[in-house]
């Protein structure tokens, strides 16, 4: 696809991911009857999705972006008093209770996405064909590595029966936000910025914080003297201004728009020429499907 490119789609694809499940009650039903919480809960759909036959730390999370790479213990001890997880040698994989879990809510997210329908049937059905389209254009495109989201879409995919257009949709969707979160890795990664300090350049950026006593909470997954590491690896690079307020300069404002536009060109330069020409199309009918899942 040639730009201009149909940014206006990118907002409406996390939202869309946020609101599709949101009247799926299974999680919260199956955390009251096993004594969990959703965090643990969700770290048991983590394990579902990382590679096998066991994670490490640096799978379930994304080491990539931060340095506390074992942020998530707490819900993996719940989750392994529970049954449904366990940890040997560092690498951690769920039980059979724990399969069966999934096994359960695949079914159940199966039936829930068959009665969902919050447009036409076949304009979803279309929607997903032209997503799905898109990501298998865009999967060879960009480079993969340990930290990558796209290794990931196999195994979600293996698992899911696509037998409505819902569940279509929802899979086409899911792969292609791997690849934006992939696009955007190669973006940053090619402005020689690591990932921990992108955080940081996007939160002040951002005009989030002031001072670095009010940044580093915001960034729970970074120990605070990572976070004024990497303030400091910023103003080496001339991207933020010394002492406080938090300020990027305007360097560091036109480098972090950069790596916005160099994620977009990434993410849609791979779609097919005939899917750009349908993008009004697909994002008002993901608009439409946003608003009836409201």
């Amino acid at each position: 696809m040639q730009p201009p490119y149909p940014v206006e789609i990118v907002p409406l694809i996390p939202q869309f991911l946020l609101r599709r499940t949101a009247r799926f009650d299974f999680p919260l039903r199956a955390s009251e009857r096993l004594g969990i919480d959703r965090p643990a809960f969700q770290f048991v759909f983590t394990l579902s999705v990382v590679p096998e036959p066991g994670a490490t730390p640096q799978q379930i999370g994304n080491a990539a972006y931060y340095t506390i790479l074992d942020f998530w213990r707490p819900q993996a001890v719940v989750a392994e008093s529970a049954g449904l997880a366990t940890e040997e040698r560092g690498c951690w994989r769920l039980t059979e209770r724990g399969e069966a879990l999934m096994r359960e809510m695949r079914a159940e997210r199966r039936a829930y996405f068959q009665g969902l329908e919050p447009i036409a049937a076949a304009d979803i059905d279309r929607l997903a064909d032209l997503f799905e389209r898109a990501f298998r254009a865009s999967v060879t495109t960009l480079p993969q590595d340990e930290n990558s989201h796209i290794p990931r879409v196999a195994r979600y995919r293996r698992d899911e029966p696509l037998d409505s257009p819902m569940a279509k949709l929802d899979a086409a969707i899911n792969a292609l936000w791997a690849t934006r979160d992939d696009a955007h890795m190669a973006a940053w990664r090619a402005a020689g910025i690591d990932g921990p300090a992108l955080d940081v350049l996007t939160r002040i950026w951002r005009e989030e914080a002031a001072t670095l006593a009010e940044l580093a909470p915001k960034l729970a997954q970074q120990r605070p003297e990572d976070v004024a590491a990497a303030v400091e690896r910023l103003r080496a690079k001339g991207w933020v201004e010394p002492g406080e307020p938090l300020r990027a300069t305007e360097s560091g404002r036109s480098a972090r728009q950069a790596i916005e536009e160099e994620t977009d060109r990434l993410f849609f330069s791979p779609w097919p020429e005939d899917i750009g020409r349908q993008a009004p199309w697909m994002r008002e009918r993901l608009e439409a499907i946003n608003q009836a899942l409201a």
